[in-house]
């Protein structure tokens, strides 16, 4: 890449800390308002991101200040997954662009061998990614069943029932969502400590928001987290997954049902999830009467 930019004069910079969470937020979502028209993104969902004793946030993340705003930051967690914003008053002043420097040379000091980060397909950050050289990775789409749609239930095998997880379930139900979503996803396993951090020490989780599908000798066989939004309006099923064995039993199905159930139990209206083409699972959705929201790329860069 070209020489590293400097940035606007009057700019300071520092590393993140955990209260700076409201920030962040508020920067992520004066973002995706001026994106893709709504704010997805929720305080928790960074908070429970902070939480996971595998990421040093000090030493993997910058902000960017024009006074006491934060205008502007970035990070890395794990291996590859860079997260960055820029208010949109601040564009087009070239912090973008010296984010995109800083997290290159951060990856190449932890050892990355590529970097990458979501973003809304056609926003002005895809745009810029793509004129530094970052290609597509693969797609992804925010998919909302419209309010008062209802997916068709399917049965389970016998014997089978679909229930909030007990204490005793949790390591199972890591275990099914890590080995299920390595299938095809190139990264280190999660260590456990990360997803009970990021789980159950997200900020309002409560015990009915982990589902699991249980086999007749109490095996867990599937797993869904299904999360509220912050207005209570949306459910969202964060995370779905069945163990390979057990697949085409129409266990999915009944966890996607149990899960929006339970969220319209909960007050909500509408439900969502995202899928990415690296599943193979958006046709899948799509059958069941869910519509395609919005639509992002992940992009990246080879730092080797």
């Amino acid at each position: 890449m070209p020489e590293t930019p400097e940035l606007p004069a009057g700019l300071t910079t520092r590393p993140l800390r955990t209260s700076d969470a409201t920030a962040v937020h508020r920067l992520m979502a004066a973002q995706e308002l001026e994106d893709i028209g709504e704010v997805a993104i929720e305080e928790a969902d960074i908070v429970s991101d902070w939480a996971k004793p595998s990421h040093d946030l000090a030493a993997r993340s910058i902000g960017v200040w024009d006074g006491d705003t934060l205008v502007a930051y970035a990070e890395l967690m794990g291996a590859d997954r860079a997260d960055t914003s820029v208010l949109p008053s601040h564009r087009g002043r070239g912090i973008g662009t010296w984010l995109a420097h800083w997290l290159q040379d951060l990856g190449r000091r932890v050892g990355s061998s590529v970097i990458g980060m979501p973003v809304p397909q056609g926003s002005p950050g895809d745009r810029l990614l793509e004129e530094l050289g970052f290609h597509v990775r693969w797609t992804s789409w925010v998919l909302k069943l419209p309010a008062g749609a209802t997916i068709p239930e399917r049965e389970l095998p016998e014997g089978y029932v679909v229930r909030a997880a007990e204490p005793g379930d949790m390591r199972a139900a890591h275990d099914v969502l890590e080995d299920a979503f390595l299938e095809w996803s190139v990264r280190d396993r999660e260590p456990y400590e990360d997803f009970e951090a990021a789980t159950l020490g997200r900020p309002g989780f409560e015990p009915w928001n982990l589902r699991v599908a249980v086999d007749g000798d109490g095996q867990v066989v599937g797993v869904s987290l299904v999360l509220v939004s912050d207005n209570g309006s949306t459910g969202y099923v964060d995370r779905l997954a069945v163990r390979a064995d057990q697949r085409h039993r129409g266990i999915a199905q009944a966890l996607l049902v149990d899960s929006f159930a339970q969220a319209r139990a909960h007050g909500t209206t509408t439900a969502e999830l995202s899928t990415d083409s690296r599943t193979g699972a958006l046709g899948l959705y799509q059958r069941v009467g869910m519509v395609a929201e919005s639509i992002w790329v992940n992009r990246a860069i080879d730092l080797t």
